[in-house]
């Protein structure tokens, strides 16, 4: 185990009695949502992993420490906290170093997972190619991530915010398996398609392992990103959403924001004009949490 690790008392339980174990990433809760959404959102998901025969495992950094799986007034000091960094696969170096305090996203929380032995993930999107990246050259590291590191990512998707088809043309040159859900078309966070084809699909969370597992006996480096669209009762459809998110980032222009300041920001603005996005936010995190357990214990 790496030095800068410290396993809570259950993930160690369940890694050394064989209970199969799913990551949770902890920028959802101090970036992601407002409090006391991002706390209830943050239980509300180690419940269900629990209640899929898994155990959860919530990463952040806390004080410099590499932390897999948080206590309840950790995880509450993450929601409430204002100065927690967001932190991605450079960062951590400085993060511990330094015994600072940050939230992990998808890239760090893959590696960090993976640190563990834990091969499953939920989240709610990863990041991508930003619009207008042709000039702004903003494509997130979690791209990259899924191309190096051996864990199962189960989103809704990519953030709407994002430009999809780029997005999926990287992940493609990467070599990344992006599988559809019971779906033939890649989800947009908020709505079940982007109208971007996929051309490999998975219909159980057994045939899902099974493809990550033939990957892993190959050889093939990297991770496998599960597309899971957003239930249909719960969606946004893309037109609504979309004219949201071009008000968001034209405030952000405004304002001048970039880097890691733009997901945050658009995704409040966002809920800030639709109050039902966080809902929607909310209840797809809460089926990839539900999704990725069950095929954690199908490895």
């Amino acid at each position: 185990m790496n030095e800068f690790v410290d396993l809570s008392s259950k993930v160690k339980y369940a890694i050394e009695k064989g209970i199969p174990v799913v990551a949770l990433e902890s920028t959802i809760i101090s970036h992601g949502m407002p409090y006391p959404a991002n706390i209830e959102t943050a239980r509300a998901l180690e419940k269900i992993v629990e209640e899929n025969g898994c155990a959860p495992a919530t990463i952040a950094i806390l004080n410099g420490r590499i932390k897999i799986g948080l206590k309840d007034d950790e995880l509450e000091f993450l929601a409430r906290s204002k100065d927690i960094l967001k932190l991605s696969r450079m960062d951590l170096p400085y993060a511990l170093a330094k015994k600072l305090n940050g939230a992990t996203t998808v890239a760090a929380t893959m590696l960090c997972a993976n640190m563990a032995g834990i091969k499953v993930f939920a989240t709610g999107g990863v990041g991508g190619v930003h619009r207008g990246a042709a000039e702004t050259f903003d494509i997130s590291a979690d791209l990259v991530e899924l191309s190096k590191t051996p864990v199962i990512v189960v989103s809704a998707g990519v953030k709407s915010i994002l430009d999809i088809p780029k997005t999926l043309e990287i992940l493609e040159t990467l070599g990344v398996t992006v599988l559809g859900y019971r779906t033939d078309y890649f989800p947009s966070f908020y709505s079940r398609s982007s109208g971007s084809k996929l051309y490999m699909r998975a219909d159980s969370p057994e045939e899902v392992a099974n493809i990550f597992n033939v990957k892993q006996k190959l050889g093939l480096s990297g991770g496998m990103l599960v597309a899971n669209p957003i239930e249909k009762s719960k969606e946004i459809p893309n037109d609504v959403i979309d004219e949201k998110i071009n008000s968001a980032l034209d405030e952000a222009r405004k304002s001048g924001i970039s880097g890691k300041a733009v997901t945050p920001f658009l995704l409040s603005k966002i809920v800030e004009y639709l109050p039902e996005a966080l809902e929607a936010n909310v209840e797809l995190v809460k089926a990839n949490a539900a999704l990725a357990a069950k095929i954690s214990k199908s490895i």
